[in-house]
């Protein structure tokens, strides 16, 4: 058996960023990082290390008054030539670029080195590196804690260490993908006036979508903007033969505020008259700004709120009862890119707002 990597959690925050980018993790292949994680974690008294998977939780038993989880995904999407890291100076920014800085190997190692420095936090702390975040649910990590060991993410509060472009970004949209189905007559391309063609029939549902107005729902004064999209199309029997079925794939990003159920519901008025099933959804999370716990975290990291668009984890903790936010290094829309980087003045911003906090007493 061979020894995991080392990792030196007292290293400048860019430099174990980099060393993290550098173990390749893509999602269903993180145990070569998680056994990382886990043994330099291990050298840590003040922490109890657990396993479950490829997932690693460190928690401190301090007998505080309030728990908080601060949790980081271990997985990355599939590589696309840009590995190893490299820190780069443009246009007058530093920034380390590679597959992972942006989403989210950054966070966990803003995390990793608090949760090694923070020997008596003024809180108890759970934190989580989790497996298979960029993948299907199915193998979620954080999914599989919630449903089999929930006892290991239970906290008065959490925090999702996903890129936020180093502000608050709060809640999340749900999500919910559909495949809207047209039907048709088949027949021989030679004689088409005897079939129908379920392509063309397509196209009544893409002028749906084309002259569909997203709804902007406010909660606690965000503005969530709604999308409705297709994200896929597919139909067609052979080169001489009109085909009777056409499916459109269709994606609805919508406001925390609403319900999976009334999303289904929204689409089936969208789409009236055509066969509608729906393939995944989930529900978002509410902002939850009012809570005591969040409003402190704001005052302390500072920064003004926005909120999150696309959906995240901390839906799984909202689902719990626990109160949570996305705060961490990376500007969102750089995650998954050729060129992802993240500049290193968020890893240090994040790093010194999570210290403020976890500190303050």
């Amino acid at each position: 058996m061979t020894s995991p990597l080392r990792l030196d959690l007292t290293a400048d925050v860019v430099t174990l960023t980099a060393a993290l980018v550098d173990i390749p993790s893509e999602s269903r292949q993180e145990r070569v990082i998680a056994d990382a994680v886990e043994a330099a974690l291990s050298a840590y008294d003040h922490l109890e290390v657990i396993r479950d998977g490829e997932t690693v939780v460190a928690r401190t038993r301090l007998g505080r008054d309030h728990r908080v989880v601060i949790g980081g995904h271990l997985d990355t999407v599939p590589a696309a030539g840009n590995l190893p890291s490299r820190r780069v100076m443009v246009d007058g920014e530093d920034r380390l670029y590679g597959l992972g800085t942006c989403d989210m190997k950054g966070g966990v190692a803003v995390s990793l080195r608090l949760a090694a420095e923070l020997v008596a936090p003024a809180r108890d702390v759970t934190w989580i590196y989790y497996e298979a975040e960029e993948i299907d649910s199915t193998f979620n990590g954080l999914r599989r804690l919630a449903d089999e060991r929930p006892d290991l993410i239970a906290g008065d509060f959490a925090v999702l260490m996903e890129p936020s472009n180093g502000v608050v970004e709060a809640g999340c949209q749900g999500t919910m993908r559909v495949e809207v189905t047209t039907e048709g007559t088949r027949a021989h391309s030679a004689r088409s006036w005897m079939g129908e063609n379920a392509i063309h029939c397509a196209a009544e549902v893409l002028a749906r979508l084309s002259d569909y107005k997203p709804r902007r729902i406010e909660i606690d004064g965000l503005i969530y903007r709604e999308g409705l999209n297709a994200v896929g199309i597919r139909g067609g029997v052979a080169g001489n033969v009109i085909p009777d079925e056409c499916v459109v794939s269709v994606n609805y990003r919508f406001a925390p505020s609403v319900s999976a159920l009334e999303a289904e519901g929204h689409l089936r008025e969208v789409f009236a008259g055509f066969r509608l099933k729906v393939v995944d959804a989930v529900a978002g999370a509410l902002p939850g700004l009012a809570h005591p716990a969040a409003m402190d975290f704001v005052a302390a990291v500072g920064g003004v709120p926005t909120p999150k668009f696309g959906w995240t984890d901390v839906a799984r903790f909202s689902a719990l009862g626990v109160p949570a936010v996305n705060y961490g290094p990376g500007d969102p829309s750089h995650a998954h890119a050729r060129d992802e980087y993240v500049p290193t003045a968020h890893l240090y911003a994040i790093e010194s707002g999570l210290r403020a906090w976890l500190t303050a007493r």
